[in-house]
């Protein structure tokens, strides 16, 4: 079975758009590799940020434990990123339950929109607000 080696993020900073994830996920920047400044996730996954003149806004989520969700969620907090509930950010200030855990959307200064949760999507019957 195949599995995710690494992605490319498009960035206007990678440098800045590198740290600000490492920061928030509390891992650390890699060592610049090439044109890229890569961030290793747990799983082995790299996330290569790549500087380009022009960024489209992604989606990025993140599965984290209760403890990584509470100290992601804090440096969120203490650097005053606004976070919402929905990935349309109506529901700002706010966290969402769904299936049982916790998650939260926020903005990286690309615009990606990133989310962590606690708890891998399930099916959409079960989903609790």
């Amino acid at each position: 079975m195949a599995e995710l080696n690494h992605l490319i993020v498009w960035s206007k900073d990678k440098q800045a758009s590198a740290k600000f994830l490492a920061d928030i996920l509390g891992v650390p920047v890699g060592e610049p590799w090439g044109h890229f400044v890569p961030v290793r996730l747990s799983n082995g996954v790299a996330m290569d940020f790549l500087d380009a003149d022009s960024v489209s806004a992604q989606h990025y989520a993140f599965l984290v434990g209760d403890a990584e969700f509470d100290a992601a969620f804090a440096r969120l907090q203490s650097r005053g990123v606004p976070y919402y509930a929905d990935p349309a950010r109506q529901q700002r200030g706010e966290i969402n339950h769904h299936w049982g855990g916790r998650g939260v959307y926020f903005e990286d200064p690309d615009g990606h929109v990133l989310e962590l949760i606690t708890k891998p999507y399930g099916k959409l019957e079960e989903l609790t607000r």
